[in-house]
Protein backbone atom coordinates (compact mmCIF):
# COMPACT_ATOMS: atom_id res chain seq x y z
CA UNK A 1 0.00 0.00 0.00
CA UNK A 2 1.32 3.27 -0.90
CA UNK A 3 2.23 6.20 1.89
CA UNK A 4 -0.77 8.23 0.08
CA UNK A 5 -3.60 5.39 0.44
CA UNK A 6 -2.61 4.59 3.93
CA UNK A 7 -2.79 8.48 4.97
CA UNK A 8 -6.62 7.81 2.82
CA UNK A 9 -7.39 5.31 4.81
CA UNK A 10 -5.97 6.20 8.60
CA UNK A 11 -8.47 9.75 7.38
CA UNK A 12 -11.17 7.87 6.34
CA UNK A 13 -11.05 5.74 9.29
CA UNK A 14 -10.67 8.89 12.14
CA UNK A 15 -14.38 10.16 9.83
CA UNK A 16 -16.21 7.74 10.27
CA UNK A 17 -14.74 6.84 13.83
CA UNK A 18 -15.87 10.29 15.06
CA UNK A 19 -18.91 10.05 13.07
CA UNK A 20 -20.35 6.95 14.74
CA UNK A 21 -19.16 8.42 18.31
CA UNK A 22 -20.79 11.28 18.07
CA UNK A 23 -23.78 10.12 16.75
CA UNK A 24 -23.93 7.02 19.45
CA UNK A 25 -23.12 9.98 22.04
CA UNK A 26 -25.71 12.18 21.03
CA UNK A 27 -28.20 9.14 20.93
CA UNK A 28 -27.55 7.75 24.39
CA UNK A 29 -27.74 11.48 25.62
CA UNK A 30 -31.04 11.55 23.99
CA UNK A 31 -32.29 8.14 25.60
CA UNK A 32 -30.86 9.65 29.06
CA UNK A 33 -33.13 12.87 28.82
CA UNK A 34 -36.11 10.71 27.98
CA UNK A 35 -36.01 8.57 31.08
CA UNK A 36 -35.84 12.15 33.01
CA UNK A 37 -38.90 13.66 31.47
CA UNK A 38 -37.23 16.18 28.86
CA UNK A 39 -39.14 14.50 26.06
CA UNK A 40 -38.98 17.77 23.63
CA UNK A 41 -34.90 18.15 24.44
CA UNK A 42 -34.37 14.51 23.95
CA UNK A 43 -36.20 14.28 20.64
CA UNK A 44 -34.01 17.28 19.62
CA UNK A 45 -30.91 15.64 20.74
CA UNK A 46 -31.59 11.77 19.38
CA UNK A 47 -32.50 13.21 15.95
CA UNK A 48 -29.48 15.52 16.03
CA UNK A 49 -27.88 11.81 16.99
CA UNK A 50 -29.56 10.12 13.70
CA UNK A 51 -28.70 12.94 11.23
CA UNK A 52 -25.31 12.86 12.50
CA UNK A 53 -25.38 9.42 11.67
CA UNK A 54 -26.66 9.80 8.19
CA UNK A 55 -23.91 12.68 7.36
CA UNK A 56 -21.21 10.44 8.16
CA UNK A 57 -20.55 8.47 4.59
CA UNK A 58 -21.34 12.15 2.75
CA UNK A 59 -17.76 13.24 4.88
CA UNK A 60 -15.99 10.02 4.29
CA UNK A 61 -16.71 10.64 0.50
CA UNK A 62 -15.82 14.61 0.97
CA UNK A 63 -12.51 13.65 2.12
CA UNK A 64 -12.23 11.31 -0.52
CA UNK A 65 -12.76 13.82 -3.14
CA UNK A 66 -10.43 16.38 -1.10
CA UNK A 67 -7.73 13.61 -1.10
CA UNK A 68 -7.96 12.57 -4.17
CA UNK A 69 -7.60 16.30 -5.49
CA UNK A 70 -4.70 16.48 -3.37
CA UNK A 71 -2.94 13.50 -4.77
CA UNK A 72 -3.89 14.67 -8.32
CA UNK A 73 -5.70 11.42 -9.07
CA UNK A 74 -8.62 13.00 -11.20
CA UNK A 75 -10.17 10.12 -12.37
CA UNK A 76 -10.88 8.80 -8.90
CA UNK A 77 -11.83 12.51 -8.03
CA UNK A 78 -14.40 12.03 -10.45
CA UNK A 79 -15.92 8.67 -9.89
CA UNK A 80 -16.19 9.88 -5.96
CA UNK A 81 -17.62 13.45 -6.92
CA UNK A 82 -20.41 11.24 -9.23
CA UNK A 83 -20.91 9.06 -6.12
CA UNK A 84 -21.04 12.49 -3.72
CA UNK A 85 -23.91 13.18 -6.79
CA UNK A 86 -25.80 9.96 -6.26
CA UNK A 87 -25.92 10.31 -2.57
CA UNK A 88 -27.11 14.01 -3.09
CA UNK A 89 -29.60 12.95 -5.22
CA UNK A 90 -31.02 10.53 -3.66
CA UNK A 91 -31.41 12.58 -0.48
CA UNK A 92 -33.40 15.19 -2.37
CA UNK A 93 -35.65 12.53 -3.82
CA UNK A 94 -36.48 10.88 -0.47
CA UNK A 95 -37.47 14.74 0.65
CA UNK A 96 -38.96 15.49 -2.59
CA UNK A 97 -41.54 12.02 -2.93
CA UNK A 98 -41.29 11.74 1.42
CA UNK A 99 -43.42 15.57 0.99
CA UNK A 100 -46.07 14.31 -1.26
CA UNK A 101 -47.16 11.00 0.79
Amino acid sequence: MTREAARLERIIGVVLRTGVAVSSACLAFGLLLSLFGAADLAAAVMNVGVVVLLVTPVARVVVSIVEYAAARDWTFVVLTAIVLVELAASAVFALVFNKRL
